[in-house]
């Protein structure tokens, strides 16, 4: 990888902790400690279901909106501040800065995953006051959960590459909503006919898949992805990252920014 990447992208990590991003792992712990301290007093049985669905549902919730809200000033804020116009003036290329900034950003997400799973741990230990072997399924998930991070960078960066801020948080936010249910969607487009069913066909394929990425009610209930699955959704997620990460570039390359 260039240096120049690197180096963007660490400073793009630095801002991002500078912006107090990871103060939310402060209030992440807080809201697991009380539910633990909740699902104690509710029957054995479901404590753990209970923990590993909360705190993983906060897990991709928490990410989800800092992928959104950081990832869609990533470039306005270089131009705002005019900061952009000397790093450019600079032997750095446009697509440089882009793929700088989703690394940046991808890694912010990947630490504050990290410690947020630290948290998740946490709280099943104690209810349950010690770790079993379908405990280790949590990790695919998480591991699903930063696929499905990627993704929201790149799709964050390519409509702020073009766009204002508050419609990129629009675009970005309805794509991640649609494609939670992109499953449906495509069980709508086999019930329909004519230019409706190539429509809704086209649609469900054309947003992000995240539905195939949440594995979390299965996790909980001890059924993990098949291996099949685990390959399939990685190629998926870094396929549909490259992608939006490549537009972003195009039209960053040819946006006149005088």
């Amino acid at each position: 990888m260039s240096p120049r990447i690197l180096h963007i992208a660490r400073n793009t990590f630095r801002e991002a902790v500078r912006d107090r991003v990871l103060y939310n792992l402060i209030a992440f712990t807080l809201l697991l400690s009380g539910a633990a301290i909740l699902v104690g007093q509710i029957s054995f049985d479901i404590e753990r279901l209970v923990v590993i669905n909360l705190g993983l549902t906060a897990v991709s919730m928490f990410g989800v909106v800092i992928a959104i809200f950081i990832g869609i000033g990533l470039v306005s804020k270089e131009i705002e501040k005019r900061t952009l116009y000397t790093v450019l003036s600079r032997p750095v290329r446009r697509w440089e800065f882009i793929v700088g900034k989703f690394f940046g950003l991808a890694g912010t997400l990947v630490v504050n995953t990290f410690c947020m799973a630290i948290g998740v741990f946490g709280a099943l230990f104690y209810v349950a006051h010690k770790f079993t072997r379908p405990d280790a399924l949590i990790l695919v998930a998480l591991y699903f959960i930063v696929l499905e991070f990627l993704i929201i960078c790149s799709l964050a960066l390519l409509f702020s590459s073009f766009s204002s801020p508050l419609l990129s948080a629009v675009f970005a936010f309805s794509l991640f909503v649609i494609g939670s249910f992109a499953d449906d969607l495509r069980g709508f487009a086999g019930l329909t006919h004519g230019f409706t069913r190539w429509f809704a066909t086209g649609a469900a394929y054309l947003v992000p898949n995240f539905s195939a990425l949440n594995v979390i009610t299965a996790v909980a209930h001890e059924q993990g992805p098949s291996p099949q699955l685990i390959l399939q959704n990685t190629l998926y997620a870094l396929f549909y990252t490259a992608m939006a990460l490549s537009g972003a570039v195009l039209i960053f390359e040819r946006r006149n920014l005088k």
